[in-house]
């Protein structure tokens, strides 16, 4: 068998090496194609160093760019690299433009595609995510939803064959490397910042960040933080806040500390030694609780429904006062504190790479790995 993977953002990167590593283990030498989505070395590079991943096959170099251009770029990319490799099964993993991208090329090559974490809505169709993610799950042969609530999802919307529910290859990733990090990485000394003594801040997602009006009000949140802070900043984030004119004012903040992207190591050892977790990222929301950390979601709804439920993670959106309570609370009431930090992981045991990985070897030994055409009607 011959499995191709796309990927394009370090997140793809992060929740498909447990798969790589799975295949490997079978004697499955994957395909690895990477549409340099997130092209800066920060956001890429240093993790597939960090990992120790196989040689990256096709590096494709896509960048930025509109919606519209980077998937169309990425689409007329991957399609030349799928039509001389002839891969028997291409696997996306997310909501990202590449993910589309790789899904659509796919099928319209008649190779079955496979979504890993598939599923997941957000129930808000102005995201462009939530668009690449209901399209991929669409588009795809076979779905590994990370929960039941996904799997409902998708069985609501018709999609009920070869689906299974397997976990999230976020808890493999961050089992595995969690350990490792507390003894490689020295980001906490480097950074003068003490364990619990910090709030680890990430936001980039283009609702926050394109308008305005939305990035100013993140800035407010962070200057009136009551505790020190550290703020990784994205790029398109960091572009933004240069062309709105706030970046000086973000970088005058006292008690906030503003970086370049971290490799992954140091990231999570970020993670894991917060007192809380601000975020705009589905994946970090992921993280958080599985690290027992509390997040506050700097987003009014959440494809993680599952960790709002659990009590591990609120929805603040970009109110300040909303955001500000939750912090004061939590540095003010122990027992709330405990129960954010001790929410149960909804997102499996840390084996959802070698169930995929299984599962689509034995779909292919059995024959059952083609696209139907009743799929697509």
């Amino acid at each position: 068998m011959k499995p191709a993977l796309v990927f394009g953002t370090r997140p793809e990167i992060i929740k498909l090496t447990p798969v790589i590593r799975a295949f490997l283990k079978r004697g499955v030498e994957p395909l690895l194609i990477h549409t340099g989505q997130h092209y800066d070395y920060e956001m890429s590079a240093v993790f597939l160093e960090e990992l120790k991943l196989p040689e990256i096959n096709h590096h494709l170099e896509v960048g930025s760019g509109s919606q519209a251009e980077q998937t169309g770029t990425a689409m007329i990319k991957i399609e030349k690299i799928l039509m001389e490799e002839k891969p028997d099964v291409t696997l996306v993993q997310g909501d990202t433009n590449t993910v589309l991208a790789g899904a659509l090329a796919s099928v319209k090559l008649r190779i079955p595609v496979a979504h890993v974490e598939a599923g997941l809505r957000s129930f808000d169709r102005t995201m462009p995510e939530e668009i690449n993610r209901i399209l991929a799950d669409h588009a795809s042969e076979v779905l590994f939803p990370p929960t039941e609530e996904a799997r409902r999802n998708l069985e609501r919307e018709g999609i009920t064959e070869k689906v299974y529910v397997t976990g999230n290859t976020v808890v493999d990733a961050v089992t595995q490397n969690a350990e490792v990090a507390e003894g490689k990485s020295d980001v906490l000394k480097r950074l003068g910042l003490e364990s619990k003594g910090y709030i680890l801040i990430t936001a980039h997602r283009a609702e926050n960040t394109d308008n305005k009006e939305n990035l100013e009000k993140l800035v407010e949140i962070l200057e009136s933080l009551p505790m020190r802070a550290i703020y990784p900043m994205h790029p398109r984030t960091r572009k933004r806040m240069e062309e709105f004119g706030l970046l000086e004012r973000v970088e005058e903040i006292e008690n906030l500390i503003v970086t370049k992207p971290l490799g992954y190591l140091d990231f999570l050892r970020l993670e894991r030694n917060a007192f809380a977790i601000m975020t705009d990222s589905g994946g970090i929301q992921e993280e958080a609780i599985i690290l027992d950390v509390p997040c506050l979601t700097l987003r009014y709804n959440t494809e993680r429904p599952e960790t709002v439920e659990v009590g591990g993670n609120m929805l603040v959106g970009l109110e300040k006062e909303r955001a500000l309570g939750y912090i004061n609370r939590l540095m003010n009431d122990a027992e709330f504190y405990r129960k954010m930090a001790s929410a149960p992981n909804p997102f499996g045991d840390g084996r959802a790479g070698e169930r995929i990985a299984k599962i689509l070897l034995e779909l292919y030994e059995r024959e059952e790995l083609g696209v139907r055409s009743s799929r697509f009607i």
